[in-house]
Protein backbone atom coordinates (compact mmCIF):
# COMPACT_ATOMS: atom_id res chain seq x y z
CA UNK A 1 0.00 0.00 0.00
CA UNK A 2 1.64 2.73 -1.16
CA UNK A 3 0.44 7.00 1.33
CA UNK A 4 -0.04 9.97 -0.12
CA UNK A 5 2.35 12.29 -0.95
CA UNK A 6 2.47 15.34 1.54
CA UNK A 7 2.05 18.07 -0.40
CA UNK A 8 3.30 21.72 1.18
CA UNK A 9 3.22 25.27 0.22
CA UNK A 10 6.11 27.10 1.40
CA UNK A 11 4.96 31.03 1.08
CA UNK A 12 6.74 34.39 2.15
CA UNK A 13 3.84 36.54 3.10
CA UNK A 14 4.00 40.34 2.80
CA UNK A 15 7.35 42.81 1.81
CA UNK A 16 9.96 40.38 3.02
CA UNK A 17 12.22 39.81 0.29
CA UNK A 18 14.90 37.78 2.59
CA UNK A 19 13.89 33.70 1.16
CA UNK A 20 16.91 31.81 1.59
CA UNK A 21 15.49 29.44 4.91
CA UNK A 22 12.15 29.30 2.71
CA UNK A 23 14.06 27.41 0.24
CA UNK A 24 16.43 25.62 2.28
CA UNK A 25 13.32 24.11 3.60
CA UNK A 26 11.55 23.63 1.08
CA UNK A 27 14.51 21.61 -0.58
CA UNK A 28 15.01 19.32 2.79
CA UNK A 29 11.08 18.67 2.86
CA UNK A 30 11.38 17.84 -1.17
CA UNK A 31 13.95 15.34 -0.11
CA UNK A 32 11.81 14.03 2.92
CA UNK A 33 9.98 12.70 -0.25
CA UNK A 34 7.02 16.18 -0.16
CA UNK A 35 6.08 17.71 -3.04
CA UNK A 36 6.79 21.53 -2.45
CA UNK A 37 5.50 24.23 -4.26
CA UNK A 38 7.36 27.66 -3.26
CA UNK A 39 5.21 31.08 -4.14
CA UNK A 40 8.75 33.34 -4.17
CA UNK A 41 8.60 36.31 -2.54
CA UNK A 42 6.06 39.26 -1.92
CA UNK A 43 3.10 37.31 -1.57
CA UNK A 44 -0.64 38.33 -0.50
CA UNK A 45 -3.02 36.55 1.93
CA UNK A 46 -5.15 36.14 -1.27
CA UNK A 47 -2.43 34.79 -3.48
CA UNK A 48 -1.14 32.54 -0.74
CA UNK A 49 -4.88 30.75 -0.22
CA UNK A 50 -5.19 30.65 -3.95
CA UNK A 51 -1.98 29.08 -4.65
CA UNK A 52 -3.18 26.58 -1.52
CA UNK A 53 -6.54 25.84 -3.20
CA UNK A 54 -5.24 25.51 -6.68
CA UNK A 55 -2.23 23.32 -5.34
CA UNK A 56 -4.52 21.28 -3.32
CA UNK A 57 -1.45 21.23 -0.58
CA UNK A 58 -2.29 19.34 2.90
CA UNK A 59 0.49 22.23 4.50
CA UNK A 60 1.16 25.87 4.29
CA UNK A 61 4.65 26.89 5.47
CA UNK A 62 4.66 30.21 6.19
CA UNK A 63 8.42 32.07 6.59
CA UNK A 64 8.59 35.52 7.79
CA UNK A 65 11.51 37.68 8.85
CA UNK A 66 9.80 40.85 8.69
CA UNK A 67 8.09 41.03 12.00
CA UNK A 68 4.66 41.21 10.58
CA UNK A 69 3.40 37.74 11.05
CA UNK A 70 0.86 39.16 13.71
CA UNK A 71 -1.17 41.37 10.84
CA UNK A 72 -0.57 39.14 7.74
CA UNK A 73 -1.14 34.90 9.67
CA UNK A 74 -4.56 36.49 10.76
CA UNK A 75 -5.34 38.17 7.01
CA UNK A 76 -4.44 34.87 5.35
CA UNK A 77 -6.03 32.10 7.68
CA UNK A 78 -9.03 34.47 6.92
CA UNK A 79 -8.70 33.78 3.04
CA UNK A 80 -8.36 29.98 3.94
CA UNK A 81 -11.19 30.06 6.08
CA UNK A 82 -13.50 31.97 3.30
CA UNK A 83 -12.21 29.23 0.86
CA UNK A 84 -13.46 26.76 3.03
CA UNK A 85 -9.67 25.28 3.38
CA UNK A 86 -9.67 25.12 7.16
CA UNK A 87 -8.41 21.69 7.32
CA UNK A 88 -4.54 22.80 6.00
CA UNK A 89 -2.08 22.20 8.59
CA UNK A 90 -0.41 25.80 9.01
CA UNK A 91 3.14 26.08 10.11
CA UNK A 92 5.48 29.00 10.31
CA UNK A 93 9.33 29.84 10.47
CA UNK A 94 11.80 32.88 10.53
CA UNK A 95 12.26 35.58 13.41
CA UNK A 96 9.05 35.13 15.20
CA UNK A 97 8.91 35.93 18.85
CA UNK A 98 7.86 33.63 21.83
CA UNK A 99 5.39 36.16 23.37
CA UNK A 100 3.81 36.11 19.67
CA UNK A 101 3.42 32.14 19.85
CA UNK A 102 0.19 31.82 21.79
CA UNK A 103 -1.70 33.90 19.52
CA UNK A 104 -0.11 32.50 16.28
CA UNK A 105 -1.40 28.91 17.97
CA UNK A 106 -4.70 30.43 19.08
CA UNK A 107 -5.53 31.77 15.54
CA UNK A 108 -4.25 28.06 14.06
CA UNK A 109 -0.87 28.22 13.46
CA UNK A 110 -0.25 24.65 14.55
CA UNK A 111 4.05 24.56 14.42
CA UNK A 112 6.47 27.58 14.88
CA UNK A 113 9.86 27.00 14.19
CA UNK A 114 12.72 29.46 14.57
CA UNK A 115 16.21 29.63 13.66
CA UNK A 116 18.13 26.89 14.66
CA UNK A 117 15.52 24.53 14.21
CA UNK A 118 16.50 21.29 12.35
CA UNK A 119 14.82 20.35 9.40
CA UNK A 120 14.66 17.08 10.30
CA UNK A 121 12.83 18.17 13.12
CA UNK A 122 10.20 20.27 10.58
CA UNK A 123 10.15 16.98 8.29
CA UNK A 124 9.39 15.15 11.31
CA UNK A 125 6.52 17.58 12.85
CA UNK A 126 5.28 17.51 9.36
CA UNK A 127 5.09 13.96 8.70
CA UNK A 128 3.74 12.78 12.28
CA UNK A 129 0.92 16.05 11.97
CA UNK A 130 -0.43 15.10 8.65
CA UNK A 131 -0.61 11.18 8.45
Amino acid sequence: MTSKIIRVLVAKPGLDGHDRGAKVIARALRDAGMEVIYTGIRQTPEMIAQAAMQEDVDVIGLSILSGAHIELFPQIIRELNDREMDDILIVAGGIIPESDHPFLSDIGVKGIFGPGTSTADIVSYIKETVR
